[in-house]
Order: C-alpha cells, then structure tokens, then sequence
C-alpha cells in the first residue's frame, strides 16, 4: 500500500532525526561499523548467487505438501521470505473468480480505480486495478479453506513464545482489492520497489524496533526475521500516514486468477528478507565518502563512513501533505541491494497458486506486461489472530456488512452498497470462514498456548463489544 509513486515536491526531513540516531547507534559504533563491513561482503554475494538463479531462487511448493516439507525446504523458504505455494485452489475455480470479477465490473462501471485515464483506457472503456472488496468472488476465495490452512502454515514459520498473545493457528480475513491487468506497450509505474508496514517508525517506535534489535546492536547475523518481538504490539502508524494497514499481517499474498510469469507484469521480489532488513535499519548511519567512484569502487565498504550528522533516512520521503512515506529503496540511495538486478519476477504461475512474501520484503511491480493474456491476481494476506488484529477485523466486518470499504482504504459515501451482483455473507460457506471474518466467535484449538488462549478470549470479548 506504500509503494504507489507521487511526483510532488518533498519536505526535509525534521532535524530531531539526527538526535534519534545518536541515541539509537550510542555505545555500538564500532560493533555496527563492523557489522555493516560484513553485511556488504555477504550482499555481493548473494545479489549474485540471486542474479545468476533468477526467478528459481524463490521456493516453490504445492500446497498438499506443505505438512511434508523438510527442514531444509522450510529454511529456504524462511530465508527468501518469499514463496510461491501451487494448486491451493482448483484451476477452475480461480479462472471463475476471474470471469465473475470482469462482469462484476462491467456490471459497476462507476468503480474506482486506476488507470482513470489513459490512452488504453479510453479505447477500451475499463481500468485494471479496481477499489473493490466485497464480490461474490472475492469473499468465497478469503474464505476458501486452503487459502486459511496456507495462511496458518505461513503464520507458524513466526515464533511464538509461550505467553505471546497471539494465535497463528487462526488465520484471519483482511479485505483488499484485485488486478486484471491487460498486455500493453505501455509501462506501469505505480509499484516501484517499497516495503509494505511501518515507515520511520521501525527506528522511531521503541516496541517496533525491537523486531530489529540485533541489527541495530551490530549482530545482524543474529537478526530474525521471523521473530515476534516488536511485532505484536508495535506501532506502525504513528503519525497517521494514509493507506497504511493497520493489521499485522505475517505475510503479503496474492491469489493468481490467470497464466502469468516473468515480463507480464508480475510481482518481483528481493529475496534475502534477513540481508535486506540488515541493510535497510543500518542504511541511515553511513554515507558515501566518495560520490563520483563508479562500480566495485563506489561500494566497497572502504568508500563508506559511520556518519549521523544528517536527519534523513535514506528511501523514506516527507510528502507536501508532512506524512511519511513508506520505505522506498532505490539505486541511488541503496546500491548494495543491486535492484536492478538482485529484484527478481516470481516464478510463472497458473490459476490458483498463490504467492506470498514476508511483511518486510523489498518487492514491486513489474513495469511491462508483454505476455499474451491478462495478468490478473486477487491480493490476500496472511494475518494471524491477535487482539490488535481483530480490533480492526471487528471495524473490518461492520464496514462489509454495510459494503463500505474496509477502514485501511479510501472511503466513499456509499461503497458497493448500490453495486449490482455484490456478495453477501452466503458466499462465505464455511464456520471456519465465518470465525476469520468475525462473524462467529473463535473457537480454542486443541494444544493453544497459555498465550493463544488469551488472544482467542480477547478477540471473543472485542467481537461482541465486551471491551
């Protein structure tokens, strides 16, 4: 949601950030500028090792294995903190949702959605990504039961402590919007590399920048990716930048409708979530010493000095509106990613497979699609049970129940409340499928932690308006 491109002039970034970094990096200089020489050797590496592999590098599994897959399958997936997981939904089935969604269209011209206006466009009289959230096709695909027990599985590659409040093993509904994006000459620019989740605060937030403490100490190595420090009750939002999602969601996901790969406008992603966080958290206390070295010379660690004399945090922007941007990497300001080169299209993908990346993954959009049909994908996170989480499902489902669209999106007066065709709760067949929705209450599954337990009593007492 932050990844949306804007050429509006920029405001500089408020000089207490320089204070912010003294104070994050005070008695760990050496230990970080040690630590930050390393993770460059280690990111010529692997931008290579992912240059050379390309699109292969991103795990591929189907989704009646993944109870089965080895330690090692799950490593990679970890590692990568991206996935593509094949047949979790019958071909048909996905091909349908699709058919049904371009008819739900042509039956609501007045949709919003972009392109507005363009070229293509005018001729063809639709756009190709819609603010849709509650057709007949998108409730049945939230709710299918694999699209939930995958969302569970990804949930459980986190580690969850004893008493950490939160149930992975309840996998929750989060309402977003879908593509149908048509083959064209045309580039595509709204989706260039970003993160999605928490802008300045993943260093200004004490609670969030726990989820990467071992970064900031000089101990990337030790970083985890998937731990949930930070995670649970951190703040992602503090100065209520818009278009900011207010779950915590495990995973970004979408399900694929159509045949898509590589150079059809597909997703691309960098695929080393652990190296990539490294660099991002560590990015703002070193500048080059040296602008006009070219290549191998430019990035060498040598050409890179500790420096927390500047406000700015590289990849993030101040908009004329003073909200933050999201986190934007780029060439220029995060060479060692080799973006142009070390971003990588996922793996072809047919109806039905879904494709997942970790909540911190640099990822984007292809700017071209030259393939031969529409690429078209319905984006469905994986979003575990948490009270934070179901604070917002709670609004979530009030707002469906009127069809008005989720609190996370641009609000209009009446939403799909006039829509011809829209879904209704009936397309939701499933008690398990009601429970993610919040129109059921959950139920404890067998073996909960202590702190599963309390998040299934404090999601129950929110639903039904206890507290």
């Amino acid at each position: 949601m932050n990844g949306v491109a804007s050429n509006q002039p920029l405001q500089a970034f408020p000089p207490h950030y320089v204070d912010l970094k003294k104070e994050i990096t005070k008695g760990n200089e050496e230990a970080i500028v040690a630590s930050w020489k390393t993770l460059l050797e280690e990111l010529e590496v692997r931008t290579k090792t992912i240059e050379e592999i390309g699109s292969n590098y991103i795990p591929q599994v189907d989704f009646a294995s993944l109870s089965k897959l080895s330690q090692a399958e799950i490593d990679k997936i970890k590692s990568a903190g991206s996935v593509v997981i094949r047949n979790i939904v019958d071909d048909e089935e996905a091909v349908g949702y699709q058919e049904a969604l371009k008819e739900y269209v042509k039956a609501n011209p007045q949709v919003h959605g972009f392109p507005e206006v363009t070229l293509a466009a005018k001729f063809r009289g639709d756009k190709q990504f819609f603010e849709m959230y509650w057709s007949s096709s998108q409730l049945r695909a939230r709710s299918h039961p694999n699209v939930l027990a995958a969302g569970v599985f990804l949930n459980n590659l986190y580690h969850a402590e004893e008493n950490d409040i939160i149930d992975p093993n309840h996998n929750l509904i989060y309402a977003d919007r879908f593509r149908i994006r048509h083959p064209s000459k045309g580039s595509w620019n709204n989706h260039p590399p970003h993160i999605d989740g928490a802008s300045t605060e993943r260093w200004e937030d004490p609670e969030m920048r726990k989820a990467f403490q071992d970064i900031l100490n000089g101990n990337w190595k030790n970083h985890d990716p998937f731990g949930m420090a930070g995670r649970l009750n951190g703040i992602s939002n503090m100065f209520g930048r818009p278009n900011q999602t207010s779950m915590f969601r495990s995973w970004q996901g979408w399900l694929a409708m159509s045949n898509t790969g590589p150079g059809e406008g597909t997703l691309r992603v960098f695929p080393s979530v652990q190296l990539s966080n490294a660099y991002i958290m560590l990015r703002p206390f070193f500048r080059p010493v040296d602008k006009s070295l070219k290549g191998d010379a430019y990035l060498d660690a040598s050409n890179w000095v500790f420096d927390v004399s500047s406000p700015d945090i590289p990849g993030i922007q101040i908009m004329p509106s003073g909200h933050f941007t999201g986190v934007r990497p780029t060439d220029e300001e995060h060479p060692h990613l080799r973006l142009d080169s070390a971003i990588v299209s996922i793996p072809r993908v047919q109806p039905g497979d879904m494709v997942f990346w970790h909540v911190d993954v640099v990822h984007s959009v292809e700017q071209y699609h030259h393939g031969p049909e529409d690429s078209s994908a319905m984006y469905i996170p994986a979003v575990p049970l948490t009270p934070k989480n179901v604070r917002y499902l709670a609004r979530h489902r009030d707002q469906f129940l009127k069809r008005l669209p989720p609190p996370d999106f641009p609000q209009t007066e009446l939403g799909e409340s006039q829509f011809t065709n829209k879904g209704s709760e009936t397309d939701i067949t499933t008690f398990q499928g009601r429970m993610a929705m919040g129109l059921e209450s959950f139920e404890v599954p067998v073996n909960a932690t202590k702190g599963a337990q309390q998040a299934i009593k404090e999601a129950n007492a929110i639903l039904t308006g206890a507290v």
